[in-house]
């Protein structure tokens, strides 16, 4: 057998990694990376709620700009700084909404909850959810399943089954009609106003359907896709007289988050079905006339930080706790849970079901892992941030 030379093989295996990180890194592997990478900074530093998927291909002499957004002005400076730079080439992005969807770009959430999946399957990752009356930008299909952007601009899929499409005027329409929300933790509609009659479907707290009339003690409704239910008006509330009336305070957050109390943890859940830790805080503060970003990880830039020392005495209920592990010389922040603080030492926070820990160590329910991984708090409440979205200001199922 013919020997061979192990040094000779070392050398060549250098070099060769040589060659291979010298093309990986050079702008025939990666072209044009620079400057799709400045622009997609800029616009969509986040692909959580913005779409900037392009890249591009060498051709001849030119390069092919190919991939998809949903922002038509990063794709026009993307070109425009190519051109400033004399470089030749050709559009093929695709901007979204996809124009085969012949102009249905709008929907609502037709379901008590819809789950949204991080991409189009049942078994991908659940992504969050929207519950009945969302309204959602639409922007392609796949198969059955859409990829839409809820008013918190988070981009999922959902199942066509848990979306009625609409067109334009149909969705001026749905937004124009008097509406009602459902106010009761979970609950159900029904076929007749009669509790004992054939229930249509099942109901969480925040559930928005279209109001016809009253009969009793009931409320007539009609659901996105034109389905006619009863909803007792003991669980429910006509939504603008809930707009006028809704005040978020201290008080109202603790009361809403205790509510929830004991629901299981489940990772994507942002209603009464399931939470997890950011869609609890997420769903508390919506119950009071506020939607806030979706993750932990958006959470902790929105609203005003008020502790970072575990300095717990300058909290106030509602504050936002976030742990993690603080960045060092050579990594990042990373922020993995949050909870919100309702006062005496403590704060509620989903993390196996919903359940209040305390920050004091003589307490018997203090919570020694999440103290040692605190990183700071956030407060929300009466606080200008373009990231909060106050109902009674900007109506998301009216304007």
């Amino acid at each position: 057998m013919r020997k061979i030379n192990v040094g000779y093989l070392i050398l060549l295996g250098f070099g060769m990694l040589l060659v291979a990180c010298k093309e990986v890194n050079s702008e025939t592997a990666v072209p044009l990376e620079k400057q799709i990478s400045k622009v997609r900074q800029k616009y969509a530093p986040d692909k959580r709620v913005a779409i900037f998927q392009v890249d591009a291909v060498r051709y001849n002499n030119d390069y092919v700009l190919k991939g998809e957004s949903n922002l038509p002005s990063a794709v026009d400076e993307l070109k425009e700084k190519l051109k400033l730079e004399h470089i030749s080439f050709v559009d093929s992005i695709q901007l979204l909404p996809d124009t085969a969807l012949n102009g249905m770009t709008q929907g609502v959430i037709r379901v008590s909850v819809a789950n949204l999946r991080s991409h189009p399957a049942h078994s991908a990752e659940l992504a969050t959810q929207a519950t009945l009356g969302t309204p959602v930008k639409i922007y392609k299909k796949d198969g059955s399943w859409y990829l839409i952007q809820t008013p918190d601009h988070y981009i999922s899929w959902v199942d066509h089954g848990g979306l009625e499409l609409m067109s334009e005027q149909e969705f001026s329409r749905w937004k124009s009609v008097r509406k009602l929300i459902f106010l009761g933790t979970y609950g159900n509609s029904f076929a007749q106003p009669n509790v004992n009659s054939q229930t249509v479907t099942d109901l969480v707290a925040g559930d928005i359907l279209e109001k016809i009339g009253e009969e009793g003690d009931f409320y007539r409704v009609s659901y996105p896709d034109g389905r006619m239910a009863y909803i007792e008006k003991s669980m429910s509330k006509p939504y603008e007289k809930w707009l006028k009336s809704i005040n978020p305070t201290e008080e109202s957050l603790v009361n809403t988050s205790k509510t929830l109390m004991g629901l299981p943890y489940l990772w994507g859940g942002t209603s009464p079905k399931g939470v997890d830790c950011s869609g609890f805080t997420k769903t508390i503060y919506f119950l009071n006339g506020m939607v806030i970003p979706r993750d932990a990880s958006q959470q902790i830039a929105t609203g005003q930080e008020v502790d970072s020392t575990k300095n717990f005495e300058k909290l106030r209920p509602g504050d936002l706790l976030f742990f993690g592990k603080s960045a060092t010389d050579s990594t990042e922040e990373r922020v993995v849970h949050v909870g919100m603080w309702i006062g005496n030492d403590e704060f509620i926070h989903s993390s196996g079901d919903v359940h209040i820990s305390s920050m004091n160590k003589s307490a018997p329910n203090y919570d020694e892992y999440n103290y040692d991984r605190y990183l700071r708090s956030q407060r929300l409440l009466n606080v200008q941030d373009k990231a909060l979205v106050d109902l009674s200001q900007k109506d998301i199922f009216k304007d």
